[in-house]
């Protein structure tokens, strides 16, 4: 048996929809399972409620193999750290008490990053939270979401721009969400791995912010920039947007990590994944702008 956290997440569903396409035994965690598809309905198992309960994790991992473990974000979290340690508690003692085997968590990239880095510092305590079970873990330690950009295509149709906290020339790491969701099913189908380690998810190429807007622009056969904004302008843009002080201010440290080049010795070192920006853009950003 798998369980399946934020099934209907953007990692989450695609990682349920491998395993159903393998005819896998799948069980979901879903706080409301009318936002599933028919087939995951009809095929998985289905418990209702929050994977941070703990009444709720128990029942979901009763005979588990192996648990896919995502701390779903909250914008309006009091607390970054304490959101992400609180959120993974119940879990902590629900593997432990129902003998769990191996857990697959979504993660982030990084080194120095264990304080003072916002969300990817978050991770990595909840990782830690993880690993002191005792259980067999993969963390998935996921560069930046090319889906991300997503959520500014209202910019890049209004005014041909979109925008960041990152200089121009800055090359950051990057991972499409569904090469993180394809190593998951991978290893969460893969019995014969043990320990505790994590696995850095990069894409094939390396492009600069610049370099990411002349793709976007060619894709979509449309003038398209890149804008610096400062990092205070980005924070305080998380906020007008209806993040709490704490998130956003776990955002703003986050990019200056990245901006310090917290991903850059895993970036030269991760194997590639298989998706590049271009494909990304052409199969994913591209339908979701004409949309």
């Amino acid at each position: 048996m798998l369980v399946i956290t934020t099934p209907t997440g953007q990692i989450g569903r695609q990682v349920v929809d491998g395993l159903l396409d393998r005819e896998e035994q799948v069980r979901v965690i879903a706080r409301e399972p009318s936002r599933l598809s028919p087939r995951v309905r009809e095929r998985a198992g289905v418990v209702q409620g929050s994977h941070r309960d703990l009444d709720v994790v128990t029942a979901a991992f009763a005979g588990a193999d192996a648990v896919f473990w995502v701390v779903p974000p909250d914008p309006r979290a009091d607390g970054v750290q304490d959101y992400y340690v609180d959120y993974t508690r119940a879990a902590c003692q629900a593997i432990a008490d129902q003998g769990v085997k191996r857990v697959v968590g979504v993660s982030t990239m990084g080194h120095g990053i264990e304080h003072n880095a916002g969300h990817l510092s978050a991770s990595l305590a909840k990782d830690a939270m993880i690993a002191d079970t005792g259980v067999h873990y993969r963390a998935l330690r996921a560069s930046a979401f090319m889906e991300n950009l997503l959520w500014q295509i209202g910019a890049m149709k209004e005014q041909g721009v979109f925008f960041g906290p990152q200089p121009a020339d800055l090359v950051v790491a990057s991972i499409a969400t569904r090469d993180i969701a394809a190593k998951a099913t991978e290893l969460l189908l893969d019995d014969s791995w043990s320990g505790q380690d994590g696995v850095p998810l990069v894409s094939a190429d390396a492009l600069s912010f610049d370099g990411m807007a002349q793709v976007v622009t060619e894709v979509l056969e449309r003038p398209v920039r890149y804008q610096q904004i400062s990092v205070e302008a980005y924070r305080a843009s998380m906020l007008k947007h209806g993040a709490s002080d704490a998130w956003a201010r776990g955002l703003a440290d986050m990019a200056l990590a990245q901006n310090n080049g917290a991903y850059d010795e895993e970036h030269r070192t991760a194997a590639p994944a298989p998706t590049d920006f271009r494909q990304w853009c052409e199969e994913v950003l591209r339908p979701a702008f004409l949309a």
